[in-house]
């Protein structure tokens, strides 16, 4: 196969295969900005996962970080629990 430049590109002369192409490169960029918007919604902030687990382990926070591993963010939150263990909770960001 011989690659050419791109300067030497030339779209296809067919209108249809054109819309299509169109068509199809906005759909991928309206899908990828739809999964950002997901994300970012679903997204809690770090005093809000805390909040979250004293509420339900109705132990007391000791320390909370966030840590970035493997492209993704985790809160890591340790908390007392009332029977006097140390759990670790991690929480996707």
């Amino acid at each position: 196969m011989v690659r050419r430049p791109a300067a030497d590109y030339d779209p296809p002369a067919d209108p249809r295969v054109r819309v299509l192409m169109t068509v199809i490169a906005r759909s991928c960029l309206v899908a990828l900005l739809l999964a950002f918007q997901v994300g970012a919604a679903s997204a809690e902030t770090l005093m809000e996962a805390i909040d979250r687990v004293e509420r339900e382990t109705g132990g007391k926070v000791l320390s909370a970080d966030t840590i970035r591993t493997r492209g993704s963010v985790v809160y890591r939150i340790k908390v007392l629990m009332p029977d006097g263990r140390v759990r670790i909770f991690q929480i996707p960001a």
